[in-house]
């Protein structure tokens, strides 16, 4: 990939920042707004976003093919109805992005945005496992290096204060609950990323079109889970109670986020999508202190995320470069 201007990176940073920083507070927000009536349903959440991925997905598609509706016809009966096999492989990770999605919910529920924004970065150790396992990637010192460091951070955001110990005795489960919520999703997140790389890398689709067929079993799993689970909320008032104009922003962010970082990622490499993280887990400490109101930072906390953030970026320090083309 040729480089791409600055303007373009520094761009591509500020809207993955704004994109991992809002999502998250405005889901944490959500999640412990006193409002009026119902809360909104996780799950139903989940399947209007899938819903809102589609339709930017073939809009990109249609302006791809010049706004041509035959060639979007064509494309999507080509692509999606007449290689079955294809489109079942996307199967696997559409399932678990889709329990990844709900997972999110419930760790915002009973977690910080902070001290689930380091915790959540425990994926770069699943991924990279999952890269060396499922591509044959071979990892460079500084990278097993960064993972160790990583694993120290993490560990440290989440031991137990005192000051959290004697003031919320009660809420001790569901810290344990968000906590198992976010190790789930790292394990998931990892394999899918890893498992829809190798398909992508297999097949020479647009990834739009991919994320079409992501989406329409997402869509599925989603709606089988919100019945399974809500089934009886939603008939009673139906599958957009609680809604408020927070929910849909976080709807919203949750559907276009996967897309942005789609798009920027051809303009960012690794440091800087290490940059967006740190700087995003800044923000949601400072938001959260100042604005939520919900998190009591600790010196331990502190260095936790200093490890964290030191460690994404090692993870992305390319050291000497390496014969091994297989790690691009």
């Amino acid at each position: 990939v040729a480089m791409a201007s600055p303007r373009l990176k520094y761009l591509s940073l500020g809207v993955l920042v704004f994109q991992t920083t809002s999502l998250v507070l405005t889901m944490r927000y959500s999640r412990t707004l006193q409002a009026e009536g119902p809360r909104y349903l996780a799950s139903s959440a989940v399947v209007v976003a899938e819903v809102m991925k589609i339709l930017t997905c073939v809009l990109l598609v249609f302006k791809e093919h010049s706004y041509s509706m035959r060639a979007l016809n064509s494309v999507l009966r080509q692509e999606i109805i007449h290689k079955p096999v294809e489109t079942l492989k996307l199967a696997i990770p559409s399932g678990i992005y889709t329990l990844q999605n709900n997972l999110l919910y419930v760790a915002l529920s009973n977690l910080d945005a902070a001290t689930y924004q380091v915790t959540y970065q425990l994926k770069i150790l699943t991924t990279a496992l999952f890269s060396v396992s499922m591509l044959g990637r071979r990892l460079g010192v500084y990278q097993w290096l960064s993972l160790l460091i990583l694993m120290a951070g993490v560990a440290l955001v989440q031991w137990p204060s005192d000051s959290a110990s004697e003031k919320e005795a009660p809420s001790a489960g569901s810290q344990f609950v968000g906590l198992a919520a976010v190790l789930v999703a790292c394990f998931s997140s990892g394999f899918a990323g890893v498992y829809f790389e190798k398909i992508l890398k297999e097949s020479k689709q647009s990834v739009w079109v991919r994320n079409i067929q992501l989406g329409m079993f997402g869509l599925v799993f989603g709606l089988l889970g919100m019945m399974a689970y809500d089934g009886e909320r939603v008939r009673e008032s139906g599958m957009f109670q609680g809604y408020n104009t927070v929910t849909w922003t976080v709807v919203a962010l949750q559907a276009l986020g996967g897309l942005v970082i789609a798009a920027v990622i051809k303009y960012a490499d690794n440091i800087l999508k290490g940059f967006a993280t740190s700087l995003s887990i800044i923000l949601s400490t400072l938001i959260s202190y100042f604005l939520l109101q919900d998190f009591d930072p600790t010196s331990v906390f502190f260095l936790g995320a200093v490890l964290v953030i030191a460690a994404t970026f090692l993870y992305g320090y390319e050291g000497k470069p390496s014969p091994n083309p297989s790690r691009a």
